[in-house]
């Protein structure tokens, strides 16, 4: 009989040992994952809480509608308003410096609120595929979108809505954070760029490797997630960045990032595909999976009023996390 090569042995060994609980020392466990309805199976793409009790969800379907979920208890019940006006998803929401309410979508739909939700004005941008709408001061906005290498798209605009000009740029352009009135970020498709004109012009930085797809700012710090499952980060402002994790490191999982949100300079949270929830507790050097609630993918990941975390994602999802 032939004897087995050691070498073997401690493979077959290794394996082995692989498939015990102990190698799920890094799975993660919740005190409370709780499903909120929604009242819709659209898809839920981007929260936005404007004060300890309001908050909006905006999302819809592609071609076909726009919907905004509205909370007035701190994001446990939610009651959905559909906009036939718009007719197309929305993607991004935010709240300019004098209060007003903006969100946009595809094919150049933008509606914005001057009364905190109650009643909500449609304009008509050009007919670009939108991600974001952000507004650094209370009278110039930026909405951005794009199609992956192909082109990204810039559209400024006034507090009604009204285009000012606009720009391009040669790939998509994915997320916008501004950090005051003058200093902001944008990540997109191989790139991250970085403003000190209030987005008169954009710089880019020297990182790639991903398509960047969200931007977190806590304290200064800067995270930035992959769609390959990347995450980098800035601690100077955005000149200089570490590769936190490698989405194509092989001998890694495999996430597909779309989503991230840092609490505190040590605790964030990353989202993507197939539910996946990642967390770190150390400035994101390194990451925990918890275990998965759900198998819709997850387009989004928030700070509730109280600290919970929300995330949001396809077929009408939302969960509230206690961590």
């Amino acid at each position: 009989m032939k004897k087995s090569s050691p070498i073997y042995s401690i493979l077959a060994f290794t394996a082995l040992a692989c498939l015990s609980p102990s190698c799920k020392k890094d799975l993660l466990h919740y005190q409370s994952a709780q499903k909120i309805e929604s009242g819709t199976t659209d898809r839920l793409n981007d929260i936005l809480f404007i004060n300890d009790s309001t908050g909006f969800i905006v999302g819809g379907q592609r071609f076909a509608s726009a919907t905004i979920l509205t909370t007035h208890d701190g994001g446990y019940t939610w009651s959905d308003t559909s906009f036939p006006e718009a007719g197309k998803e929305l993607f991004g929401i935010s709240q300019s410096p004098n209060g007003n309410i903006y969100t946009c979508g595809y094919d150049g739909k933008l509606l914005y609120s001057a009364d905190t939700g109650r009643g909500w004005t449609f304009r008509q941008l050009f007919y670009n595929p939108y991600k974001r709408v952000l507004f650094p001061t209370s009278d110039k906005g930026i909405v951005i979108g794009g199609i992956s290498f192909e082109s990204g798209f810039i559209e400024y605009i006034d507090a009604q809505g009204n285009t000012i000009y606009r720009d391009s740029m040669k790939y998509e352009i994915n997320d916008i954070v501004m950090l005051n009135s003058h200093t902001g970020y944008m990540c997109g498709y191989g790139v991250i760029l970085k403003t000190d004109d209030g987005g008169e012009s954009w710089e880019l930085l020297n990182v790639k490797g991903d398509n960047f797809n969200c931007i977190s700012v806590y304290n200064g710090e800067l995270w930035v997630s992959g769609y390959n499952g990347s995450v980098y980060h800035s601690s100077d402002n955005g000149t200089t960045w570490q590769k936190l994790r490698n989405g194509n490191d092989i001998s890694q999982t495999t996430y597909h990032l779309t989503g991230i949100l840092f609490k505190d300079a040590q605790n964030g949270w990353a989202v993507g595909e197939q539910g996946a929830v990642l967390h770190s507790d150390d400035g994101g050097k390194h990451w925990s999976q918890y275990d998965k609630f759900t198998s819709e993918d997850l387009e989004r990941v928030k700070a509730t009023p109280n600290g919970d975390i929300m995330v949001v994602g396809t077929n009408g999802t939302i969960y509230r996390l206690k961590v």
